[in-house]
């Protein structure tokens, strides 16, 4: 089984995807995190993350092993991700390594759940189930200014929420696999629901295709 999870930034679907792998016995793979990745390698040389040759570089040297999961989760690696995930020569770089997983998940496990921003468009397609997890831009902005607060970082609301909002653009608007939600995705809206409410919803959908 494949199940593709995508959606923009403080969805829930990292959270989801988690729950759901662990409760069917799916390897898992944060494909954003490949893209933060080689963002923070393209920063830590000191050059550009919107500069193609040096994006392109650093995705085909990446080695995801070398890279501490609190440093990807820093603002800046979000923001150098988006930058660099709009580069047509990342995408490539990173699309193999993803669809590998994806066919070919650890041993025992009975398939893979990837979430990210095209896995159901472009990366895996053929997936068995494909949502698309979304939420408002001020619920998200709230999730995300909370869950940095709670790390003790100092965050300014409005200046979360405008660089969120260039994110969604900068994401849905590139010309190399937009974040969208494909036309057979379920999109489930986690505006009004809690972790458990998420997880019930999609266990809900999986279980309904399952029994067609």
């Amino acid at each position: 089984m494949i199940i593709a999870l995508d959606g923009p930034a403080a969805a829930g679907k990292g959270t989801l995807a988690r729950s759901l792998a662990q409760q069917l016995n799916l390897a898992y793979l944060d494909t954003g995190s490949l893209y933060r990745a080689t963002g923070l390698a393209v920063l830590r040389a000191g050059g550009d993350p919107a500069d193609p040759k040096a994006a392109e570089a650093a995705a085909r040297a990446l080695d995801p092993a070398q890279y501490d999961p609190a440093d990807l989760r820093q603002e800046a690696a979000g923001a150098a991700a988006s930058q660099v995930a709009a580069i047509p020569a990342v995408r490539a770089a990173l699309l193999d390594f993803q669809r590998h997983f994806a066919h070919h998940p650890p041993a025992g496990k009975a398939g893979a759940v990837l979430d990210g921003r095209d896995i159901g468009t472009v990366v895996c397609p053929e997936a068995d189930i494909k949502i698309f997890v979304t939420a408002s831009l001020e619920e998200r902005s709230r999730r995300r200014v909370k869950e940095l607060r709670d790390k003790g970082e100092t965050v300014i609301e409005a200046r979360v929420f405008a660089d969120m909002a260039a994110r969604d653009a900068r994401d849905s608007g590139r010309d190399a696999a937009p974040l969208k939600a494909a036309d057979d995705a379920f999109v489930l809206d986690t505006s009004a629901l809690d972790a458990a409410g998420a997880l019930a919803a999609a266990r809900a959908f999986i279980e309904s295709k399952q029994n067609r």
